[in-house]
């Protein structure tokens, strides 16, 4: 804390979900304690100290991945090296002996557990200093990757990272700087952003036959690039928004923007591609379903949708100008994936940035207004005339901070939307994520092949699909990631792939990596009231207290229908799952 490092960035890997715990309690006590804080996430502090200013940022907010793949990723000399977290405990800070057991270390092949074992053949492991030697490492290798990322995007775009809290504030900055042209997209906010957010479903993942026969080889495919694909080839809305009532197309049959309809689905589709939020009794779901519904649309995936039967009555919504604006900018940035090979951090650096920027438009534009009084009394004077518009209270010592809404920025908003500059247009964000499920819709409802599952942007077919829809590095073909012999998928992110080569693949959503699963274990969940349960390790986090707490949770899996119908054979055994809507209900 002196003078020389005023003005300052202090990079921290994984901020957010760890060192901010810890830190902000004592850096309250310091000085001047001003957190960035979005969607409960401390995306950065800022501390004043006497006269001069210091910044703590999350280096993973804009150098996604773990400090292990980016020390390789960026070719540094120092590697994060491996630590045996779970030994460690108030008994044994002492501790010198041999190498804790393989067990204690996270996420670790036994190969890895070897090699670092022979470090210490003629020496014991010393718990004080191998901790210390750990955090050494760390930091010299962070220190060693943001410098390589610095001079990276310096000579690339001639900017500074340290101007940019985040990835997709970088990509933004490196968009606007050298590709976007003057008064082309406006900041949405207020009513007529929340009216378009409607629209923003994400992407479609969905289960339609739960495991394949004995003699069905399934072939699972990936889009290359996809949010790049349709930001490089589609018309983006534009400009600003001009809102109508009525049907639109019936006086402009071009009309382009998002329409509030009347939706009717056809009631034989078998993977029905227009996606909605339902309220249920477990909160609320994303479903795609049959029936009716009234919603808002992006036009073009209701043009989409016409072609699969679907119908709608325009009532009112917002028009845009059409333009492509992305082209230059995704194609510059792909020709460096394309001319140096994957180890290369040039190709690293272009997948992060090319993969950014999409983020920054769909961001929710609230950002609470952060306080922190020093003592109780102060925080009960602001209490007494705002307690209206507190959010939330963290207890810092004694400190506290307090999240609250603005009353003044409040009624901007209400009059004349969010005047703060946070560069988001939720219409953009929409229109990707719909141009995205347009061009999955292609291998929905197709008689060539059966689809068993489907992800944003993967599917699981049981052909191959034709040669000229495949491509390793054509931007919006389908890459072919494995051939499986045998597939179980339960539900949206639960599922298990054994491939030809013997390779075993399982997600569970929710469920840590280091838990062991097996395919009979996905095999039993396909028979009705069966369920799982798994002993899992949870870090369980507390600003207030300033701690962490590692906590044996019991995680219990089975096959629910809280979004979707399933389908059973004889009562019996799952074969299908299926969304319905009739008017608003979810049956």
């Amino acid at each position: 804390m002196i003078k020389k490092y005023d003005n300052h960035r202090i990079y921290i890997h994984n901020l957010a979900n760890f060192d901010a715990i810890f830190l902000l309690k004592i850096l309250a006590k310091i000085g001047f304690c001003k957190p960035l804080i979005h969607n409960d996430r401390i995306i950065s502090i800022q501390l004043i100290f006497g006269d001069h200013v210091i910044y703590f940022r999350d280096s993973q907010q804009i150098l996604i991945g773990s400090l292990a793949k980016l020390g390789k990723s960026f070719k540094v000399e120092t590697i994060k090296s491996l630590f045996p977290y779970f030994f460690v405990n108030e008994s044994n800070l002492d501790y010198i002996g041999s190498v804790p057991n393989m067990n204690f270390f996270d996420n670790i092949l036994k190969s890895e557990y070897l090699e670092y074992c022979n470090n210490f053949k003629d020496n014991l492991w010393n718990m004080k200093e191998e901790t210390i030697k750990y955090c050494n490492i760390d930091y010299i290798s962070l220190y060693q990757v943001i410098s390589k990322f610095t001079l990276l995007i310096h000579d690339l775009f001639e900017l500074s990272i340290h101007k940019y809290p985040t990835l997709s504030s970088l990509a933004y900055g490196i968009f606007r700087t050298h590709y976007l042209k003057e008064n082309t997209i406006a900041q949405l906010s207020g009513p007529v952003a929340q009216d378009i957010r409607m629209s923003y479903t994400g992407g479609a993942c969905d289960m339609y036959i739960p495991f394949n026969k004995d003699d069905k080889n399934i072939y699972a495919y990936d889009v290359n690039s996809l949010y790049p694909y349709v930001m490089k080839e589609c018309d983006m809305p534009t400009g600003k928004p001009v809102y109508f009532q009525g049907d639109i197309r019936a006086v402009n049959k071009k009309a382009f923007g998002f329409f509030y309809c009347n939706i009717i689905a056809p009631d034989n589709l078998l993977h029905p591609i227009i996606q909605t939020h339902v309220k249920t009794v477990n909160g609320i779901r994303t479903i795609a379903p049959l029936g009716q519904w009234t919603d808002m649309i992006f036009s073009a995936e209701m043009d989409n949708a016409i072609k699969f039967g679907y119908k709608f009555q325009i009532l009112w919504g917002y028009t845009f100008k059409p333009q492509n604006i992305f082209k230059d900018y995704v194609d510059a940035l792909y020709k460096f994936r394309l001319k140096y090979p994957k180890t290369n951090p040039l190709n690293y650096c272009a997948k992060l940035i090319l993969n950014g920027l999409y983020g920054k438009f769909g961001m929710i534009d609230i950002f609470p207004d952060i306080s922190i009084f020093k003592d109780l009394k102060s925080y009960l004077t602001f209490e007494k005339d705002h307690s209206d518009d507190i959010i939330d209270i963290i207890d810092l010592g004694p400190n506290v901070l307090v999240k609250h809404r603005s009353d003044e920025k409040d009624q901007q908003t209400m009059l004349y939307g969010n005047l703060e500059t946070h560069n988001v247009n939720i219409a953009i964000a929409a229109a990707i994520t719909a141009y995205a499920r347009i061009h999955m819709s292609q291998f929905k409802n197709n008689p060539d092949f059966n689809l068993y599952y489907s992800d944003t942007d993967s599917i699981y077919i049981d052909k191959p699909l034709s040669k000229d829809l495949v491509s390793s590095n054509e931007l919006g073909k389908m890459k072919l990631e494995n051939t499986l012999d045998k597939t179980v998928f339960l539900s949206p992110k639960v599922y298990f792939l054994l491939t030809k080569d013997g390779k075993i693949i399982y997600k569970v959503k929710g469920l840590s990596h280091d838990i062991d699963l097996t395919l009979d274990d996905f095999l039993n969940l396909l028979e009705k009231e069966t369920f799982l349960k798994k002993i899992q390790i949870k870090w369980r986090k507390n600003i207030t207290d300033g701690l962490i707490s590692i906590l044996d949770q019991l995680y219990t899996l089975k096959v629910t229908d809280n979004k979707r119908k399933l389908i059973y054979s004889n009562d019996f055994s799952l074969v299908a799952s299926l969304y319905i809507l009739k008017g608003f209900l979810l049956l």
